[in-house]
């Protein structure tokens, strides 16, 4: 397999399950900033321009963070990625979607591209606080989320903890916002983890 990724990018997500699940992988580093995502030698690949992009070892590529994060924990059942139960299943896609679709394309979107949203650079820090009030609404929801539980689908870390995983991250590390203390407690249970540590250290974002 062979993952293209960005540095702290939500690619880190996915990063992070790759080393979680065991299986040999290569991580190659899309330089984005240097538009390397628009060149045909990706383009080929993946014609959306984006990362997460997982090419698998019969050539086939998925994209999508939850659909790689899905694959890979359906895909390779010892690694235990994919919660045992229904309904552990359910609360594990639930959040991914809203890490995704909400907080991150929504909120974070803002406040980090705030020229999307409004042509006029007067509106911008408007455009930036009103992103924050977004994640600062989804930030208590994952705090109520996390209450009681070690994990995001229960004791057990599962493909559902990535992407709440890279949107902490940009808000501690990026944003430097002060987290609640039940997804605080959290963070660092995740931070422990050796192969998470080991994909935050490929990427440059620990001290080797």
């Amino acid at each position: 397999m062979k993952l293209y990724y960005a540095p702290g990018a939500c690619s880190l997500g996915i990063h992070a399950l790759l080393e979680e699940s065991g299986q040999p992988y290569e991580a190659e580093w899309l330089k984005i900033r240097e538009g390397a995502q628009f060149k045909p030698e990706f383009t080929s690949i993946n014609s959306k321009s984006k990362v997460p992009t997982l090419v698998r070892d019969d050539g086939s590529v998925v994209t999508e963070f939850p659909a790689i994060a899905y694959w890979i924990a359906a895909k390779f059942p010892a690694a235990k990625l994919m919660p045992a139960t229904a309904e552990d299943q359910a609360r594990a896609i639930e959040v991914t979607d809203y890490c995704v679709a909400t907080l991150h394309m929504q909120a974070f979107s803002r406040m980090f591209r705030p020229e999307n949203y409004a042509p006029s650079a007067g509106d911008h820090e408007a455009v930036k606080e009103k992103g924050k009030e977004m994640y600062l609404k989804g930030l208590a929801w994952l705090d109520k989320a996390i209450e009681g539980k070690q994990y995001m689908a229960g004791d057990s870390f599962s493909f559902g903890d990535a992407a709440p995983f890279y949107v902490i991250f940009w808000a501690k590390e990026r944003m430097k916002l002060d987290l609640p203390k039940n997804v605080a407690a959290y963070y660092e249970r995740l931070l422990a983890r050796p192969a998470i540590a080991k994909a935050m250290k490929d990427e440059g974002l620990l001290a080797a």
